[in-house]
């Protein structure tokens, strides 16, 4: 039985999303959590220098964890990095992060959608391109929040958000078009599900929030390698699963949420 552990590497605790989810499905593997808390967010690195840096993590992750897989949550990593890492490390297994427009174009009844993301993701050729190939029959709007992904750090943290902020930064995602309303809001940073409640509250009319979390999770369980049936059951032995701070210096509020999450720092 193999013991070694998926990988899931994030620009800060937005990719929790998606160890819950990944834990649902695949209760007896063990996890190591990467947080690039050093240089988030990434909406404010130039796209050469961002790219040279997840790959060069990836040189050292890989090597030290020697993952069976690895998940990259992160909308922004993934749209600038996915094709260059699996070209780099072609005998590992990858599942990358796309903003989810096929699900939604194909959801749709108004025909308006919208994808609020980081500046990051909207600006990538790779997320237009998704919307040429999956949405072209729909009205999609990319909208660039500069500020949710530090507000759902802050929230999980302390428990609070300026809601008014959250309303402004969603406001751009409602469009009202020939009678039609936007119905479906893609959220495409993996952060955002943390606040869609809040996100709910603050909309000014109801839509369909798509949270990718548990597609990347299903996508991960699809391409491991089945595990023998006396342990498919066995849940991981307390502690095993890691979170790991490129900082190496977690606010201490964070720190408490990893162990919430029953991740210990490494």
């Amino acid at each position: 039985m193999t013991d070694r552990p998926i990988l899931m590497f994030d620009s800060g605790i937005g990719g929790l999303t998606v160890l819950r989810e990944a834990r649902v499905l695949m209760p007896d593997r063990r996890f190591v959590y990467v947080a690039d808390d050093a240089a988030f967010p990434y909406g404010n690195w130039e796209e050469p220098a961002l790219k040279e840096r997840i790959l060069g993590l990836f040189d050292e992750l890989l090597e030290r964890f020697k993952p069976e897989l690895s998940v990259i949550p992160c909308n922004t990593a993934s749209t600038l990095v996915i094709e260059a890492i699996r070209e780099r490390f072609p005998g590992h297994p990858f599942v990358g992060t796309v903003p989810a427009i096929k699900p939604a174009a194909e959801r749709t009844r108004s025909g308006l959608v919208s994808v609020l993301a980081t500046p990051g993701t909207v600006k990538r050729q790779y997320t237009r391109d998704l919307i040429t190939q999956w949405g072209s029959k729909c009205h999609v709007r990319l909208v660039g929040s500069h500020r949710l992904a530090a507000l759902a750090e802050t929230y999980m943290r302390e428990g609070f958000v300026d809601e008014d902020v959250v309303a402004e930064e969603i406001a751009p995602c409602f469009v009202e078009q020939d009678g039609r309303r936007t119905d479906i809001v893609v959220l495409a940073c993996t952060h955002y599900p943390f606040l869609v409640n809040r996100m709910r509250k603050t909309a000014p009319w109801p839509v369909d929030w798509i949270d990718p979390a548990e597609a990347i999770a299903r996508r991960a369980l699809s391409l491991l390698k089945p595990r023998d049936g006396s342990s498919r059951n066995e849940a991981p032995a307390f502690g095993r699963d890691l979170a790991i701070f490129t900082s190496g210096k977690p606010h201490f509020a964070t720190a408490r949420l990893m162990q919430g999450f029953g991740l210990s720092l490494a």
